[in-house]
Order: C-alpha cells, then structure tokens, then sequence
C-alpha cells in the first residue's frame, strides 16, 4: 500500500497556522503533520499531511473541513511517496553536527571526533533524532548549559525518537535518564543507540504515551526535563509536565516553530514554570524553563 502525501501551500506564517489547525484536527491519531520551506526568497512554505493511500479519501475531507474557514482557497495538492526508506537516503553523506561540546556522527565520521569532544554515534534510522534537525541540536545546546550551570540528579527525556538527547544527558554526567516515546520503534532504535554509544547503564527506556506510565511517578521527580515533540501536545501536557518536576527543576522544550512560542509559553508561565531563555535554530525555538 502506497504511503500519500496531502499537502497545502502558504507562507511561514500561514504555514504555522495551518499546522496549528491540523495538529487540532488529527489531535494524537497516527498520520504525520509537518511544514516545509519550499522557497526562503518567496517565503513559501508546504504543510503536509502523511498517510496510508486507504485513508486518502476521509483524510482529505477533514483538512478541507478543518482549514474552511481559515483558509477557504488553498488547494489540496496530491503527492504518492515512493517505498524508498528517505530517513536513510537523506542523511546519507551528511556531515557531523556541532552543538557545544557535542558531536552528532555517523559511524562513517568517527574519525571527525576531536580530543575534547562529547561524541554521539547516530546513524539514520526509524527514528527521529541525528542532531541535523535544528530542535535537537537546539537541545544539546541547552543541557549542555543547563548541566554545567545547576546540579542535576535525575532527567527525564519525554519522546526519545533515537535516544540521542537521553545519551547526552548521560555521557555529561553519570545520572539515571529515563528516555520514553509512543512508538515502540523508536524505543527499540534508541535501545540500540545507548548500547552503540557505549552506554550500558543508567538509561532506562520505556514504551508510554505522554505521562501513563508509573515510570514516571518511580523514577521522579525529576531535576530536568527535556521535551522535543511538537507545540500543541507540549501544551496540553503542561500541568502533568509541571507535576513531575522538582523543586527548582529545568525544563527544556522543543519541536515549537518560533511563531508557536508564545503560545506554549502562555501554557508554561500557568503552571508556575518562568522562562530563562530561547534560542532559535532554522525556524525553530529551544526554550529553557525553571521551576520557581
């Protein structure tokens, strides 16, 4: 079965609204929405929705349904996805990423590693998280600051995808890491990501949507908090995130377009958590919160 792209286009603006609408509409079904800068000149932007070809049909009409009002005029454009794995084929050749301290590599590049470098072996894969996407370089940015600043006992990296953020936290300092995701995939690909990184204690890896699993209430509170999904669940997750931080705890938050930050800061600052700082990578926002 063939997978379907259904895709609109618009500005960076339009793109972050639309994103909004769509992430309302499919809340936490399993169909992939993401934005794409087609043009930076023209600022033109596509926001896509990814599926299997049987949901074509229902999928279509609740983007038109969900965008109507907002956007009556935008066409909904058409694209079949080739059966080529393109989370490999688009890393392959990819330079190693810098981030503080941090290198992001593939096996291919160990040899890029210097004397003073925290190294973290990532190959391509079926999850998400090599360090090239500006969200997790973002991150590593942060806990490096984040750690060198304020004692951290325990972390919790909420949406591991390839564990890479989990490893970094554990190769800074020997501390137990609790690393979750939805998708049992990814849990298995960051299963392998710790063993290939050298790593043979202190990560515990776990299968929970959001927080409902009790590895959270057992391994915290937590000291710090790392979360690189997408605006919308980093919103509603605020209260629950807030409840298993520690006093005087930092979370870090990313996967948030620069336009959404507002929002998802709106979100935070009510459940009592101030921001210390946001950095921006190729459109996207990092954001540095502590408990106070």
């Amino acid at each position: 079965m063939s997978e379907i792209r259904l895709y609109v286009t618009s500005t960076e603006r339009g793109a972050t609204e639309i994103l909004d609408i769509l992430s309302e509409v499919f809340g936490e079904e399993d169909f992939a929405i993401a934005t794409t800068e087609v043009d930076e000149k023209k600022d033109i932007w596509e926001a896509s929705v990814y599926m299997m070809a049987e949901d074509e049909e229902a999928v279509r009409e609740r983007i038109a349904e969900g965008l109507a009002q907002a956007f009556p005029a935008l066409e909904i454009q058409r694209e079949v996805i080739p059966d080529i794995d393109w989370i490999a084929k688009s890393l392959e050749g990819l330079k190693p990423v810098r981030a503080g301290r941090f290198i992001v590599h593939g096996s291919h590049d160990r040899d890029k590693v210097k004397v003073n470098d925290i190294a973290i072996e990532i190959d391509a894969g079926q999850a998400f998280g090599t360090g090239h996407h500006g969200t997790t370089a973002g991150c590593l940015e942060v806990i490096e600051d984040v750690m060198r600043a304020r004692p951290v006992r325990n972390a919790l990296d909420l949406g591991t995808g390839s564990g890479v953020l989990a490893i970094a936290v554990r190769k800074l300092r020997n501390i137990p890491v609790l690393a979750t995701d939805i998708d049992p995939v990814a849990v298995r690909v960051a299963r392998e990501n710790v063993r290939r990184n050298g790593i043979a204690t202190g990560i515990r890896l776990e299968t929970a949507p959001g927080f409902h699993s009790p590895a959270f209430d057992r391994e915290g509170p937590f000291d710090l908090i790392i979360a690189n999904i997408l605006a919308r669940p980093l919103m509603k997750m605020a209260p629950q995130l807030a409840a298993h931080l520690a006093p005087g705890g930092s979370v870090i938050l990313s996967g948030i377009l620069a336009g959404q930050r507002w929002k998802v800061l709106a979100a935070y600052s009510g459940v009592r958590l101030a921001h210390v700082r946001t950095i921006w990578r190729n459109g996207w926002v990092t954001i540095h919160l502590r408990s106070r």
